[in-house]
């Protein structure tokens, strides 16, 4: 039967159907339910599973799904969590196919999260002047209305669904990388953590087997000398964490004060997330407390510990993500200025000779005129060599020399060109000498 027979037709049908004894299926619960029900229902879930991360030791697994997805809500977190704990890349079932060119696999069961879904209605409201901002009033004393566009804030159920469950093209590699074990990636990362802090980070020495400490008098950060590289960066984040969620103001700002345990533990799953999502090693992590801690709390107090957690690591990742993108890009400049000098002296038997440019006046450059001897790229080649090195280690203790450096660098590259000039000119004006000699026998 076609959709426009049933639409006329339906109701005739579906008695009658009703009269003989073939009643309609009932609908199942969730479709009966509103909106408004089902995301009511969801957030009850929530609560208790909120709970139950504590109690049941899988908090740990927690902060793993809220290091992959630290832009999501504490609520959708807990959501991906709780239906699929191993995902590690969703979107929607439309997203997929336009952002990134796959598609979901048939039968796949999405993942249910709560989505803003706010709608407009009309509303009467007292007319304001705009120049006063006070009530316009009629004649009679009552104030004058006017209807306006209210928006009004609701939620919906959305449903995403995980790369696994997609097929189609590959992903290009998104965000940063992990860490690795790359020399000027630690760099980068402790130099990125140093830009992201809100107050100042020194290395020096600590009290007992402290590894850092942050100072709320002295709105400063200390991290002790010597660590391992990772031991470094988990303590930093630590403190880092301290020095944003537990500085004076916003332990004032705080309705209901911070234990000791709330402080220390609020900290630590900060720096597990910061470091999980960028391949730290996290095994040294323990929560074994956690249930401990949570006993007698209720679902508002451990929210507001896990908005906290949420909103300190990924505005962390995202800041640390955006320094050492910066951070590769000018090394990635400064590695290709570098190849454009050495080039300029690093190809024998190639002969320059003045643009149009140059011709025209345009620039004052002087090419090196005829063939340079391969004894002399091999020399500027190591000189080169040697001064990058040397930059690079300098640039490390000293990140405002950069500058100073590429003009060093100039300097002497202009300085081997000369002398291989030199040495050539000085060869073509001997053997013109012994011909001149020879002419003269």
């Amino acid at each position: 039967m076609s959709d426009e027979y049933m639409e006329k037709n339906g109701e005739m049908i579906r008695q009658i159907a009703k009269e003989q004894g073939f009643d309609e299926p009932e609908k199942p619960k969730d479709e009966q339910m509103s909106m408004k029900e089902k995301v009511n229902e969801l957030v009850g879930k929530l609560e208790q599973g909120l709970k139950e991360i504590f109690d049941s030791g899988k908090y740990q697994d927690y902060l793993n799904t809220m290091a992959k997805f630290h832009n999501y809500s504490v609520n959708n977190t807990l959501l991906i969590n709780q239906q699929k704990p191993e995902a590690t890349l969703v979107a929607g079932y439309d997203a997929w196919a336009k952002n990134f060119d796959r598609h979901v696999k048939r039968g796949e069961k999405g993942i249910k999260i709560i989505a803003p879904s706010p709608y407009m209605v009309k509303k009467e409201m007292p007319l304001v002047d705009p120049k006063t901002g006070e009530h316009i009033f009629n004649a009679d004393g009552t104030p004058k209305m006017t209807e306006v566009d209210v928006k009004i804030p609701a939620f919906k159920i959305s449903y995403v669904y995980d790369i696994s469950q997609t097929y189609g093209k590959e992903l290009p590699s998104l965000g940063v990388s992990e860490l690795g074990d790359s020399v000027d990636r630690v760099k980068d990362f402790i130099q990125s953590l140093k830009n992201v802090s809100p107050v100042p980070i020194e290395f020096g020495e600590t009290k007992g087997d402290s590894k850092g400490f942050y100072s709320p008098t002295d709105q400063s950060i200390t991290i002790k000398e010597g660590m391992s590289d990772a031991q470094t960066i988990k303590t930093m984040v630590h403190e880092i964490s301290h020095a944003k969620l537990h500085n004076p103001q916003a332990l004032k700002e705080n309705e209901t004060p911070k234990s000791h345990g709330t402080i220390e533990m609020e900290a630590e799953s900060v720096a597990y997330i910061v470091c999980q999502h960028f391949g730290i090693d996290t095994s040294d992590y323990s929560f074994g407390y956690i249930a401990g801690w949570s006993e007698g709390k209720g679902p508002e107090e451990l929210k507001a510990s896990m908005n906290s957690i949420r909103d300190t690591a990924g505005e962390m990742i995202n800041r640390v993500e955006g320094n050492l993108r910066a951070l590769e890009h000018d090394r990635q400049k400064e590695m290709e200025e570098a190849k454009v000098e050495v080039a300029e002296v690093s190809e024998p038997g190639k002969v320059t000779t003045p643009t149009q440019n140059q011709e025209e006046g345009l620039t004052n450059k002087v090419p090196i005129e005829k063939e340079v001897t391969k004894a002399g790229v091999e020399a500027a080649k190591e000189a080169v060599q040697k001064e990058q090195s040397k930059a690079k280690e300098e640039k490390s203790e000293k990140s405002e020399k950069p500058k100073e450096e590429r003009k060093s660098l100039k300097a002497k590259l202009a300085e081997k060109k000369h002398e291989v000039a030199k040495e050539k000119k000085d060869k073509t004006l001997n053997k013109e000498n012994e011909k001149v000699k020879g002419g003269a026998r």
